[in-house]
């Protein structure tokens, strides 16, 4: 299966968020091809959640999995870490205080 490349899926992703009025700001400009991508899902009480694409090596698909959650500030330490790693890295934030991310949405794995 061909992928798509990180800025496609970015813009593609903003949109569908847009579209539901939710708000997300890219925080991090990863590489445009072939960049992981971070989403810190901030529900604007001091807590957040870090998402991160994952490979489910059983079933060969792909899937979006907690990186960690809890107190924001813990949250951007782990961000910096994993921006320690990889340079190409892409962190998007989504604000909402309903806990929306749309990562669970069919075509966003």
């Amino acid at each position: 299966m061909s992928r798509l490349t990180a800025s496609f899926w970015v813009s593609a992703y903003r949109k569908r968020l847009e579209l539901q009025d939710i708000p997300c700001f890219v925080v991090r400009h990863g590489d445009d091809t072939g960049g992981a991508v971070l989403v810190k899902l901030n529900t604007l009480d001091g807590q957040a959640r870090v998402f991160q694409r994952s490979f489910d090596l059983m079933t060969g698909e792909r899937a979006w999995v907690v990186l960690t959650e809890g107190a924001e500030a813990e949250c951007d330490a782990a961000i910096v870490r994993q921006r320690g790693f990889d340079p190409d890295l892409w962190v998007l934030e989504v604000e909402d205080r309903q806990g929306r991310h749309l990562l669970d949405q069919e075509g966003l794995a």
